[in-house]
């Protein structure tokens, strides 16, 4: 696997961590193995190490290559265990976003990733929404659309601004959160490698 990575908390994580600073680092050694096993067409394991990393958990996994964004892929339900989902997830982005071409050997050692693990989803009033803090999952319709607590603090939206950007992700008209659209909010503990951010297009 590749050295222990440079950790940088985000902003938008929660003020206690869940993970420590040796979960984190494994965590984030393992995207960088699953993408390399897929280019290498080598197996890794999907079996957690431990009983706090075989819980289920939503998982977002964010690439970025010198600074901007590369892939972004994730579960924003709980249907695997976080180190399983933390394994797909990279490997998603590297190779399953359909906004990027596929990573490339010779990229993959220069990514820089950014994991944000996510509490269960819980329906919420749009008033109580606090930026910074919640994420956002809009459905309606057959429709669903998400962003990570991050978007908004890095695009300094309020939270008119935040729902009806995630009203436009799920493929709705903006205003569809007054309109009947299911609001739901999660928290996310977010962490990654330093990362100089030349765009973020989420």
């Amino acid at each position: 696997m590749p050295p222990p990575p440079n950790l940088a908390g985000s902003s938008a994580t929660s003020e206690l961590f869940e993970f420590s600073a040796e979960e984190r680092s494994l965590l984030l050694r393992l995207a960088h193995e699953s993408i390399l096993c897929a280019i290498e067409h080598r197996e890794i394991s999907f079996d957690p190490p431990t009983a706090h990393l075989s819980e289920n958990r939503g998982v977002f996994t964010s690439l970025y290559l010198r600074g901007e964004l590369r892939g972004c892929v994730g579960y924003a339900l709980p249907v695997s265990s976080v180190y399983r989902a933390v394994a797909e997830t990279a490997r998603a982005a590297a190779f399953e976003d359909t906004r990027f071409p596929s990573v490339t050997a010779e990229e993959a050692p220069e990514l820089a990733i950014e994991l944000s693990i996510l509490s269960v989803p819980q329906r919420i009033a749009p008033e109580a929404i606090e930026i910074g803090r919640h994420g956002l999952l809009i459905s309606m319709a057959g429709h669903r659309g998400l962003l990570l607590p991050q978007v908004p603090v890095e695009h300094n939206w309020d939270r008119v601004t935040f729902l009806n950007q995630t009203c436009r992700k799920a493929g709705l008209s903006s205003d569809a959160w007054l309109k009947g659209a299911t609001i739901e909010a999660f928290t996310a503990e977010v962490f990654g490698e330093t990362i100089k951010r030349k765009a973020f297009n989420s």
